[in-house]
């Protein structure tokens, strides 16, 4: 009963967490990012889109806790010692004035069931990896080098030497408790992995790695949703950003493309003018018509419109794209889910 009530809880918190997203989302919902792969600057994104990201990642928690929690909702009470119980008892009235679903079907199982624990820990580790990724984003988009988010005094730590430093302190934390709970997940799969049929005392020792799983991830969560709302986007950074370092070179190749040139030849083309530009340490779109079209004839001055930052976000108009219609759709499908959740708790 515990742990069900406990998936209840961290739903609950989970939802407040997918809520503090989805307000810095729309708080920032025409800012540009640099969108990366490698770490390496790949093609422009709005940044909603990449909160809503995190945001799906987090649906997936949820789903998986509320799954879990359909398979711990039996009641093992009448299970006895191991054989079952010699008392005639009516189990399922019990169950249903309990509030479980149904009761255990084996009560040999149901003494020796810890798939439970290990189910929890192992949903509370993938939690943990996706704050470890956002924590992780954070922490690299706050340095000079980036400069792409501040955080409020109210979330940075200072140092105790550089009285300049602005530290994500919190954050580190939270990237750091990632280890702790797969460390639990981990303890509970090797104390289970020998056990023989049906209970032994191994198993108690599945309290304290539950309860620890649980309370770190509920402070992880409630940290990270605090600092979401403490953090400055600096829209201008991120724009420029997103509009240098030849991020459009695939809009080029794709330009390419629909005048007629296969893809292979296209990228060949586009490597080549890349090459060009970084030669004469210019993007790609302020290089002359003239220029452009030494390397592919079929190149016109419509070109110009399909390497600007908006081209490169209007064409990813597909579901799931980055485009600004497809990112309001999914922030308003976002938003409705969240507002559901939240008014049947």
């Amino acid at each position: 009963m515990w742990l069900r009530a406990e998936l209840d809880n961290l739903n609950g918190v989970l939802t407040a967490f997918q809520k503090a997203l989805i307000d810095f989302a729309e708080t920032h919902r025409d800012a540009v990012i640099p969108g990366y792969t490698h770490l390496q600057r790949a093609q422009p994104v709005l940044f909603a889109h990449w909160c809503l990201a995190y945001f799906e990642m987090i649906v997936r928690d949820r789903e998986r806790l509320l799954d879990l929690r359909k398979r711990v909702n039996r009641m093992p009470l009448g299970s006895a010692a191991l054989a079952g119980t010699s008392y005639p008892i009516d189990r399922e009235a019990v169950a249903r004035e309990l509030g479980f679903a149904a009761v255990t079907r084996n009560s040999l199982d149901a003494v020796s069931d810890r798939d439970f624990c290990a189910e929890f820990a192992a949903a509370c580790s993938l939690i943990m990896v996706h704050l470890s990724r956002l924590a992780e984003d954070i922490i690299i988009y706050s340095t000079a080098e980036f400069g792409f988010f501040e955080l409020s005094d109210a979330v940075a730590t200072g140092s105790s030497l550089m009285p300049q430093k602005k530290n994500p302190d919190a954050m580190e934390l939270v990237r750091g408790k990632a280890g702790r709970v797969f460390g639990d997940n981990l303890a509970l799969l090797t104390m289970l992995k020998g056990l023989p049929l049906a209970y032994d005392k191994d198993m108690q020792e599945d309290k304290e790695a539950i309860f620890d799983a649980a309370d770190t991830v509920k402070a992880c969560l409630e940290v990270t949703t605090t600092v979401l709302r403490n953090i400055r986007v600096n829209e201008a950074r991120t724009r420029d950003a997103a509009s240098r370092g030849y991020m459009n070179a695939t809009e080029l190749a794709d330009y390419l493309v629909r005048k007629g040139i296969a893809f292979r030849e296209a990228h060949e083309t586009v490597g080549r003018i890349v090459l060009h530009a970084i030669e004469k340490k210019t993007e790609l779109q302020d290089l002359p018509l003239d220029k452009l079209r030494e390397f592919s004839p079929v190149i016109e001055h419509d070109v110009f419109d399909a390497l600007s930052l908006e081209s490169t976000l209007v064409t990813k108009s597909r579901q799931g794209g980055t485009s600004r219609e497809q990112v309001a759709e999914a922030l308003a499908a976002a938003r409705a889910s969240i507002d559901t959740a939240l008014s049947s708790t």
